[in-house]
């Protein structure tokens, strides 16, 4: 078995080791410092001798794997290894930010459950099991940023499965194997996790923790993002500088925007039904001409609901008739669908929109485009129709 060191000392990134065995770009030594990934973090990357390593993981016989392609590396080398030390040491901050937002969140939210976390150099977020609010978020966030501002000791401990002092671990006793030891990670008083990997020594280490992006998760829950040290600080500048432009265009106070937005939503939402209504109320009173047995509907809809038109256009298509729809805003959506062999939705429309520098594309039974000229709306509608019933004589 690979003797661990970054088990004993995450700090270590550079040391000397032996090689075991060597298959191909595979190479397992008989000591490492490179962290194989696990529990979310991904693994270490850095240098063995001159060669790259690319990927670290355990193997079926729980040896530790280096991955160096093009090596020349034989068996019984002593060789000199290095580890990404920015990169590792981001990780560890990542690892141990984790620890402690998900640690505050659910002080905020006490039947909060962990269900993954990843933790990379180019993102961390953790995913848990319900929606929080922004001020349960910010409330956590102050907690731990306080957390940082104290300098909390961070240690590691291992701890028997009967013990009762695990009860107030963080623990998911069944990914625990019966002979695997329990190490347990504590962030001053505040925290206990039982994890494997690799941390920093001292809260303030962190620098600073901020949460930037909460979105769904799927079926899983809700992912929430966050950042470390100068990466936070950076974040927040820029947020910062977005919600100023936005509170700018709105014309509010700071204090008032949260409100203001949330007003202006449901405006929207308010619109957005009115409209639909609206184009359900048009569609549904068009009547077609006819094109020899071919109904044809033709509509310009200023700023329609896209998919009342759809739905409408379907109808049309299904009973063997043509639509040809405008929807006018900034610029112009264009709709065509045929229940008629003879037009050919998807060359039609192309030919039409070029004429006034739009562009379009589809299938046969349905195509759409757009012109960038909203004012041509009743030229382009014209245009169309009259392709179309040319294709239909």
């Amino acid at each position: 078995m690979t003797d661990e060191i970054f088990r004993h000392d995450g700090y270590i990134f550079d040391f000397e080791a032996h090689v075991v065995s060597v298959e191909g770009d595979d190479v397992i030594l008989d000591c490492t410092a490179f962290y194989p990934g696990g529990g979310g973090q991904v693994c270490d990357t850095g240098m063995i001798r001159d060669f790259r390593v690319t990927e670290v993981h355990y193997n079926k016989d729980g040896d530790i794997v280096h991955k160096v392609p093009g090596n020349n590396l034989k068996p019984g080398d002593l060789i000199w290894c290095a580890v990404d030390w920015d990169r590792r040491y981001d990780l560890m901050q990542g690892h141990t930010g984790e620890h402690l937002l998900f640690g505050s969140l659910q002080r905020q939210c006490p039947e909060l459950t962990i269900v993954k976390i990843f933790i990379s150099p180019e993102t961390k977020y953790v995913i848990v099991d319900r929606d929080l609010t922004w001020e349960q978020i910010k409330a956590a966030e102050d907690f731990a940023n306080k957390a940082i501002q104290d300098n909390l000791p961070i240690t590691h401990s291992i701890m028997d499965r009967d013990d009762p002092e695990l009860e107030k671990v963080r623990i998911k006793l069944e990914r625990i194997g019966e002979d695997e030891e329990i190490t347990v990670v504590a962030i001053g008083d505040i925290d206990y996790s039982a994890c494997s990997g690799v941390h920093v020594m001292e809260t303030s280490e962190l620098g600073m923790l901020l949460v930037d992006r909460k979105v769904k998760a799927g079926k899983d829950g809700y992912e929430i993002h966050f950042k470390i040290g100068e990466a936070a600080k950076s974040s927040a500048v820029a947020l910062s500088n977005i919600a100023l432009e936005i509170i700018d265009s709105i014309g509010c106070k700071n204090e008032d925007a949260a409100k203001a937005v949330s007003n202006m939503k449901q405006e929207l939402e308010l619109k957005n039904r009115l409209l639909k209504d609206a184009t359900k109320s048009l569609v549904s009173n068009l009547r077609p001409r006819k094109v020899g047995d071919t109904d044809v509907y033709s509509a310009v809809l200023p700023g329609a609901d896209r998919n009342v038109m759809n739905d409408k256009m379907e109808s049309i298509r299904s009973s063997g008739g043509v639509a040809a729809f405008v929807s006018v805003s900034e610029t112009l959506s264009v709709m065509l669908a045929s229940g008629n062999s003879k037009v050919n939705c998807r060359s039609l429309l192309s030919d039409v929109l070029a004429q006034f520098g739009g562009r379009g594309g589809g299938k046969d039974g349905f195509a759409q485009g757009g012109v960038p000229d909203a004012s041509k709306a009743t030229e382009v509608l014209n245009a169309l129709v009259s392709a179309v019933e040319k294709a239909l004589i």
